[in-house]
């Protein structure tokens, strides 16, 4: 932890893990190198192929070792080879103690980082309008990215908390959306987030008017977001571990939010899987991971769901017969 708020890295490669392999910029500096990196993508391609600026936001019990491990690893999985999505990914890295006991004070320093996550959504919100602008009075202007977000566990609460901050900020907009899919991997909030009349509704409506789609991915399998439950004796479910309260959430107006969607991950699991890896498998199953390359693609839910891609018996981990 710091007070001189954020810093800002650059890689051209090798091992991540070591902070040598890392040069330092200005803020300046990595909004060039980013905006020029997105403005370097195909053009005049369709929806689905279009390219992404991918923001990954690491969990719980993450040091800096395991947050830039997380982070090539997406890198290479989802923005590498052929068959993959253009575009890159970018890590947003903050302090977790790393332990089972620094649990609490986590949550803590997630409430405190959501400012600094959120400036940077406030930064990129008024870019994302100006290249709308932009492109009304010339196409060839056009943003040639999307804009995409993943967080893991307990990210989930920094993306929570920086969404509702940069929504207020920008005076609670209806009409544009800053980021086109949002994923939810073992989301460690609580599973009401986005029903009206739930105690952080406020925060589910922010996020859930800043993204084009929301796919939170969870299952009832995950340990480690048992352990969380009854840590906080909220009486709250983990969204990653029991899905939506309601599906579609709870709404006081029509149409219901119906952006907001689910997927039990459990089966794409093998069996002997203890429940405590669950909750970091999502990024080592193949199943798993071509989902979230579907969802990035902005592929629709009721062709994900036709085509068995929400089932190991598509991708990943095949059940034995019985």
């Amino acid at each position: 932890m710091n007070n001189a708020g954020l810093s800002y890295f650059v890689s051209d490669g090798g091992d991540l893990t070591n902070i040598s392999n890392w040069q330092k910029v200005k803020a300046s500096a990595f909004q060039f190198l980013l905006a020029k990196a997105a403005d370097d993508f195909p053009a005049d391609v369709p929806n689905e192929e279009q390219a992404h600026v991918t923001i990954l936001v690491h969990g719980f019990n993450n040091s800096f070792q395991s947050a830039t491990t997380l982070y090539q690893k997406v890198s290479d999985s989802l923005f590498s080879g052929a068959k993959n999505l253009d575009g890159l990914c970018v890590l947003y890295d903050w302090p977790s103690w790393g332990s089972v006991i620094g649990y609490e004070p986590d949550r803590a320093h997630a409430r405190a980082c959501a400012a600094d996550l959120a400036d940077v959504l406030s930064a990129m919100y008024d870019y994302l309008l100006k290249k709308q602008e932009a492109a009304v009075n010339n196409p060839d202007n056009a943003c040639k990215a999307k804009v995409s977000m993943i967080a893991h566990s307990m990210g989930n609460y920094v993306l929570q908390k920086a969404m509702v901050a940069a929504w207020t900020r920008k005076n609670q907009p209806l009409l544009a959306s800053l980021l086109s899919q949002l994923i939810m991997v073992a989301a460690d909030v609580d599973n009401d987030l986005f029903d009206s009349g739930a105690p952080d509704n406020n925060d589910g409506n922010a996020i859930a008017n800043l993204c084009y789609r929301i796919t939170a991915l969870y299952s009832g399998r995950d340990a480690v977001l048992g352990m969380s439950a009854g840590l906080k004796h909220f009486g709250t479910r983990r969204l990653g571990r029991s899905g939506l309260a309601n599906d579609p959430p709870l709404s006081t107006t029509l149409p219901a939010t119906d952006n907001v969607w689910d997927v039990d991950c459990s089966s794409f699991f093998a069996p002997t899987l203890s429940g405590e890896a669950i909750h970091g498998a999502y990024f080592e199953s193949a199943g798993t991971i071509e989902l979230m390359r579907q969802i990035l693609r902005g592929i629709d839910r009721t062709v994900l769901e036709t085509t068995g891609a929400l089932t190991s018996k598509k991708w990943g981990f095949a059940p034995p017969s019985k």
